[in-house]
C-alpha cells in the first residue's frame, strides 16, 4: 500500500514544484514588464517628437520635476535623481527578464519597490497634491495609484520568495543527485 502511495505523493510534490516556477515566472516577467515600461514612460519623448538625445534630455528634465514636488531632495540632487532612476529602472527590467541572479535581482526590486511605495504614502499623507512620475507625466497621486503599487510590492515580495524558495530546494536537491549518480 505505501508503494502506491508514493507515486501519488510524487506527482503531486512534482506538479506542485512545476506550478510555483510558472507563478514565480509569470511574476518575473510581469514585474520586469513593469520596470521597462516605466523607464520607458520617463525616457519618451513627452512631445511628439522623434526619438533623439535631446527629446530624452527634455523627458528626464520633465521627469525631474516630478521627482523635485516630492519635496524630499535638495535641489542639487533631484537631476541626478531624475536621470539616474529611468535608467536603474530600465537596467532592473532587463535583469529580470533574462532570470539571471534571479535571487539579487528580486531583492534589489523589492528595495526599490519598498522605497517608491513609502515615499507615495509619505506624500500622500503629507496631504501634497502630486503627479507620481510613475509611468508619465500625468499620473495624479492617489488611493489609486497607492494601491496599484503596493500590488506590485506584494507581487515584488512574492517573486522573492519564490526565488528564495527554488534556490533553497535546489540546493537540498542538488546533493541527492549526486549521491544517486554516483551509486552503483
Amino acid at each position: 500500500m505505501s508503494e502506491a502511495a508514493e507515486p501519488i505523493s510524487a506527482d503531486r510534490e512534482f506538479s506542485s514544484r512545476g506550478l510555483g516556477r510558472i507563478f514565480l515566472l509569470i511574476g518575473r516577467l510581469a514585474l520586469a514588464v513593469v520596470f521597462l515600461v516605466a523607464a520607458y514612460a520617463k525616457l519618451k519623448p513627452q512631445i511628439p517628437v522623434p526619438w533623439s538625445l535631446t527629446s530624452i534630455k527634455t523627458s528626464l528634465s520633465m521627469f525631474a520635476m516630478q521627482v523635485d514636488s516630492y519635496q524630499l531632495l535638495p535641489p542639487s540632487q533631484v537631476i541626478r535623481v531624475a536621470h539616474f532612476l529611468p535608467l536603474f529602472e530600465l537596467f532592473l527590467g532587463l535583469w529580470l527578464l533574462s532570470g539571471i541572479a534571479l535571487k539579487f535581482s528580486s531583492v534589489v526590486s523589492t528595495l526599490v519597490l519598498t522605497g517608491f511605495f513609502t515615499l507615495m504614502v509619505r506624500t500622500y499623507a503629507l496631504g501634497l497634491s502630486i503627479n507620481c512620475g510613475c509611468f508619465g507625466p500625468s499620473e495624479q497621486l492617489g488611493p489609486k495609484t497607492m494601491l496599484r503599487d503596493g500590488s506590485l510590492l506584494a507581487l515584488c515580495l512574492g517573486v522573492t520568495a519564490g526565488a528564495f524558495l527554488l534556490h533553497r530546494r535546489h540546493r537540498r536537491c542538488a546533493p541527492d543527485a549526486s549521491r544517486a549518480a554516483a551509486a552503483p
